[in-house]
Parts: C-alpha cells; structure tokens; sequence
C-alpha cells in the first residue's frame, strides 16, 4: 500500500519538547495545542515521504489506562487512534509502563499485513530496534524522527539512529507551533487567573460567623502548624486561614434556631476535597434543594446509553465543558420546569445529591483523583461555573454578581 503511518511515543515527544522548550522534561511544564500538533505531524509525514497519510498512531500512559482530556480530544479526531499503556507511580515520580510494547506489536503489525509503505517512528527508545528491523524486512521504509535536544545532541538511541531508513529532526521553529512553555512561577507566584465564571463563585461574600469559625479552626493547633514546617528541615505543608467557609460551616448557619439570612445571597463555598461522595440526611439541605431531582433519576436505560455514546465520541473533557453537558442533560429532562428556577435561586451552591453525582460524572474524564492524588481544586471549581453557565443560559437570568 502506498501509504504512510505515523507512530508517535507521546512521552518522548513532549517530554523531549519540554526539555527543550521549558529546561525540564515534564510536560506539565508545557501547554499542548493538539489539533495544530496533530496536523502539523500529518503535513510534515505526507511530504517527508510522499505518501498520503493512512492513520496517526498516539502512544501514551495514563493513570489505570483511563483517559484523560487530552486523550478524549485526540481520539475523536480523524485518523487518530489513541493507544494507552498504564501511567504508575513509584518514588513520588510517574513512569509509562506498556508503551514500548504495544508501539512494538503495532510496527510489525502493520509491516507484516502490508498496511503501509512507509512509516514515520517519533521515538527515542532503543526497545523499538527490534521492531524496526521487522518492519524493514517486509518492505516498509522506516522513517525515524527525532526532537531537537536541548543539549544540542541526540535524545535518541544511536542504534535507532543506525537503522532508520531515513532520519529527520524536528526543531524548535517546528516544535513551537503547536507547543508552547509554560509561564515560570515558583513557591509564591500567584495562581493562574480564574476564568470569569469561576472568579464570579469565588469572589462572593462571605459569612461573618463563617469567618469566624475558620479563623477558630486554625487557631486550634498553632504548635502543630510549627513543628509541620520545622521538622528535618524541610517546608511542610502549614495550616493558614483561607476565610472560606466550608459545608460544615455552612450547615451551622442554618442549623435551628438560626435564621437563613445570616447567609448572603451568593455567598461562596469551600467545597470538601473528600474522594467518595455520599447523598446527605434531608435535614442537611432546605426542603427546596431537597426535592430537586438527579439526573439518574430523569434518565432512562435508552438516554443512558446515548449518553455514554455522546461521552466517548464528542465530549472532550474540558472541566467547564463537563459541567455544561451535565447540566443541559438535567435541564431537558426535568418534567416540571419550576425545579430549574429553583436550582437557579441556590447559586453558588450545588445541592450536595446533585453536586456529589456532578463529580462522579466528571471523574469519567480523568479529571478528578486517580488513587493517592488529589483532587485538582482548579478543576472542581470550572465543573461548576460549566455547570452554573448553562443554568444560567437556560433559565435567561441576568448573570450573577462578579461576572
């Protein structure tokens, strides 16, 4: 077949690009345009061998092999197909375990059912050798195509480099068109600026007795704080007063005896960063948030399936676009339309029933824990402006306060 086929080791590529674009090779010190990247690795394949593309090949690890945003919105697009190996940590550090071989079995696979004529490897793991010449031997030119190192020297194997029909570099001049560095910040640079919407929840008043039992919680154990950032020498983690309430806090005010205009209208929450979440006592919650309905219980087996489908091929798993397809389902659904102007009156607060199953839909995009991490708070907070906007959207309110 005269057809070229592209095979793309995602941890070397980007670690490799990080190393040279930010110093270091961890790619969270990069921002990625896949859909330029994705393109730009088509143009240069289809001239580099003069054939027309027949399919991209996207290796990578991921943690239990689920995938993450960036592979959801790689895999849906056109001849792209998305390979992931496991991503385990050990020592505190993330390693690919699975990569090299199945990137091995798709080489001869191909080579050996004629698929292609040619084939462009983007790797530097001399493990592939082996693969390479396999390829070779059934009549497959085998392009290898290496990352500019930010030593000035090869990143690669030398005996990759020796068997590789032909050898191209990809420089930085090419690199930077779809791969950007990071903004350096360190210990006390500021956080990234929030999205509006997500500036608008966190930016509402607070409650003065909600202050007042945070400022109480950490005045609790000062000695703890201490000895947290003296111990071996070393900056641990020290308890500080964030002035933000949290739902116990919130409970509090409306506990009895006291009135629900203790709580500003709009007044923000710290929510917990608790992995499982569980439905709260009736008690918990007003009688409004409490009649609320799921959206497992406005669902039926035949939308729970279109749903799935809908996940896998068109969601891409952005944390604010996660927010907004979850509550434009709830919002079609819903067969009495004063529950919608109801949810509407709650903003900021999700109702814990539909937050907590908000989240767990969210976690299908590799967006929340995987094991011993945690919780990315950024992204728990854009789930919920995705979420606001379109209950904004829908019911035509004028937007809240701060946006």
């Amino acid at each position: 077949m005269d057809r070229c086929i592209v095979l793309v080791d995602a941890g070397y590529l980007l670690g490799a690009a990080a190393s040279l674009l930010a110093g270091e090779p961890s790619r969270s010190r990069i921002t990625v345009d896949h859909a330029a990247l994705i393109q730009g690795l088509r143009e240069r394949a289809e001239v580099d061998t003069g054939r027309p593309l027949l399919r991209i090949y996207w290796f990578d690890g991921a943690p239990d092999r689920v995938p993450q945003p960036e592979h959801r919105r790689l895999r849906v697009m056109p001849r792209v197909t998305v390979r992931l190996g496991a991503l385990t940590r050990s020592d505190g550090r993330w390693a690919q375990k699975g990569v090299d071989a199945a990137m091995h079995a798709e080489l001869t696979e191909l080579a050996r059912n004629r698929a292609c004529s040619d084939v462009v490897l983007v790797t530097g793991d001399g493990d592939l050798l082996p693969g390479m010449m396999a390829a070779k031997e059934h009549g497959v030119a085998v392009h290898l195509w290496a990352v500019q190192a930010a030593d000035g020297d090869y990143n690669q194997s030398e005996d990759l480099v020796a068997e590789a029909d032909e050898r191209r570099v990809l420089d930085r001049a090419w690199i930077t068109q779809a791969v950007r560095p990071k903004e350096p910040g360190g210990v006390c640079a500021p956080p990234p600026a929030p999205r509006p919407e997500i500036a608008a929840i966190l930016s509402a008043p607070l409650p003065e007795s909600a202050l007042t039992a945070a400022t109480e919680r950490s005045a609790a154990e000062p000695e703890h704080g201490t000895a947290a950032a003296s111990q071996n020498g070393t900056q641990e983690r020290v308890p500080v007063t964030k002035g933000v309430p949290t739902p116990k806090d919130l409970a509090a005010l409306r506990a009895p005896g006291t009135h629900t205009a203790q709580q500003p209208a709009g007044a923000t929450l710290r929510w917990s960063s608790d992995k499982g979440w569980v439905d709260r006592p009736v008690a918990a919650e007003s009688p409004e948030a409490a009649s609320l309905p799921t959206l497992a219980q406005l669902t039926t087996a035949e939308q729970r399936w279109a749903d799935r489908e809908e996940d896998i091929t068109t969601v891409g798993g952005d944390p604010y676009e996660v927010g907004q397809v979850f509550a434009r389902r709830w919002i079609s659904r819903l067969a009495d339309p004063s529950h919608l102007q109801k949810l509407s009156g709650m903003y900021p607060r999700v109702p814990h029933r539909i937050d907590g199953e908000l989240l767990r839909y969210a976690a299908r995009f590799g967006l929340l824990a995987h094991k011993d991490d945690q919780i990315d708070e950024h992204d728990r907070y854009a789930i919920r402006a995705g979420f606001w906007r379109e209950i904004d959207q829908r019911t035509g309110a004028e937007a809240p306060a701060g946006e």
